[in-house]
C-alpha cells in the first residue's frame, strides 16, 4: 500500500484550511496514495475557546468533506484529528469545581478513518491531555477536552485483511504503552497525527517516531502541523512515515506540502522474523508497579 501524510499550517480560519486539506489530500492521492493522513486539528487549530466555539459533531461540515472527498478519491482517508462536539453530560456543561469556580463545555480531540466508501471504519478520541509548559508557553489541553478511554485497531479492507492501523494523537507518542497494545492488537502501521511543538519538536519527534516504529515494528505514519498559528503555535512540521527497521522513508522538511511512501508489508514480516521482538515478550516476567499513595 502507498501511504501519505499531509503537513498543514492550519489556523483559526477554517474554510482555508479545509481548502489546503483537499489540495494536498488530491495532489497525495494523484500521486499513487491509497492512504493519505491529515494532521491534527486540520480544520481548526486555534486557542481552547475559539476551538470550542468551532467544534463540529462528528456529522459535522468538516467531516462530511472529508467522506465525500474520500469517497469521490477512492482513498482510506484519516481525517487526523478536529475539536468534536460531544452531546450531552459527556461534554460537561455548566458545572462547577472547588472554590466554585465555573468549568464551560468540554469537547473530545478525535481522529476518524474513513473507508473509499466514505463510511467511518473508526474513531478514536485522544486519551492523552497535552497538559505542560514547554519554550514558555503553557498549554492546558484538559480544560477544553475530555480524554477518551477507548485504544482504537481498525482494518483497512475485507474483515479479514492483513492491513490494520493502529490509531493515536500527538502527545500519546510520549505514552509507549498505548503502541506496545495496539501492536499486539494486530497493528501493522500506526499513525501521529500532530500538532507537535517547535519548542519540542527539534529535539523529541524524530527520536520518539523512530523509537516507536522500532520498539513495535510498525509502520509509523505521522502527519504533523508546521509554522506559526494565533494565539502561541508554532509547530514543528517535518512530517513523516517511518518503516518497522526506524528508518525514515519519507518527510516533508517545511511549508505546506506531503510525502508519501510504499508500505512495504513483505520487509515488515522479514524484520519480525530476524529479530522477534514481539514474539520473544514474556508478558508473565512483568509487573506493573503497584501504586502507593503517599500519606502525610
Amino acid at each position: 500500500m502507498r501511504a501519505a501524510v499531509v503537513q498543514l499550517n492550519s489556523t483559526g480560519e477554517k474554510a482555508r484550511n479545509l481548502a489546503a486539506a483537499e489540495r494536498l489530500v488530491r495532489a497525495a492521492a494523484a500521486d499513487g496514495a491509497e492512504l493519505v493522513a491529515l494532521p491534527e486539528k486540520w480544520n481548526l487549530l486555534a486557542e481552547g475557546e475559539e476551538l470550542l466555539a468551532g467544534a463540529e459533531p462528528l456529522d459535522g461540515p468538516s467531516l462530511t468533506a472529508a467522506r465525500a472527498l474520500a469517497r469521490e478519491l477512492g482513498i482510506y482517508l484519516l481525517a487526523g484529528s478536529i475539536c468534536e462536539a460531544a452531546p450531552g453530560p459527556t461534554a460537561r456543561k455548566a458545572r462547577h469545581v472547588s472554590g466554585n469556580r465555573p468549568v464551560g463545555p468540554r469537547a473530545f480531540n478525535t481522529s476518524v478513518l474513513i473507508g473509499p466508501d466514505g463510511s467511518d471504519l473508526a474513531a478514536y478520541r485522544k486519551i492523552h491531555m497535552f497538559d505542560v509548559e514547554v519554550g514558555g508557553v503553557a498549554y492546558r489541553e484538559s480544560e477544553h477536552e475530555e480524554p477518551g478511554e477507548e485504544i482504537v485497531v481498525a482494518t483497512l479492507g475485507d474483515p479479514g485483511a492483513d492491513l490494520s492501523l493502529g490509531l493515536s494523537v500527538c502527545y500519546d507518542l510520549r505514552f509507549p504503552e498505548l503502541y506496545r497494545i495496539l501492536a499486539l492488537r494486530g497493528a501493522r502501521v500506526v499513525a501521529v497525527p500532530s500538532a507537535f511543538t517547535a519548542a519540542t519538536g527539534r529535539d523529541h519527534w524524530e527520536v520518539l517516531l523512530r523509537a516507536r516504529a522500532i520498539e513495535d515494528q510498525v509502520f509509523v505514519l505521522a502527519p504533523n502541523q508546521v509554522g506559526e498559528a494565533p494565539p502561541h503555535f508554532d509547530s514543528y512540521g517535518h512530517s513523516a512515515i517511518v518503516d518497522p527497521w526506524g528508518a525514515i522513508l519519507a518527510t516533508v522538511a517545511d511549508g505546506e506540502g506531503f510525502a508519501a511512501a510504499d508500505l512495504d508489508l513483505g520487509a515488515q514480516e522479514r524484520v519480525r522474523e530476524q529479530l522477534p521482538s514481539l514474539a520473544n515478550r514474556r508478558p508473565r516476567a512483568y509487573a506493573w508497579p503497584q501504586l502507593v499513595e503517599a500519606h502525610a
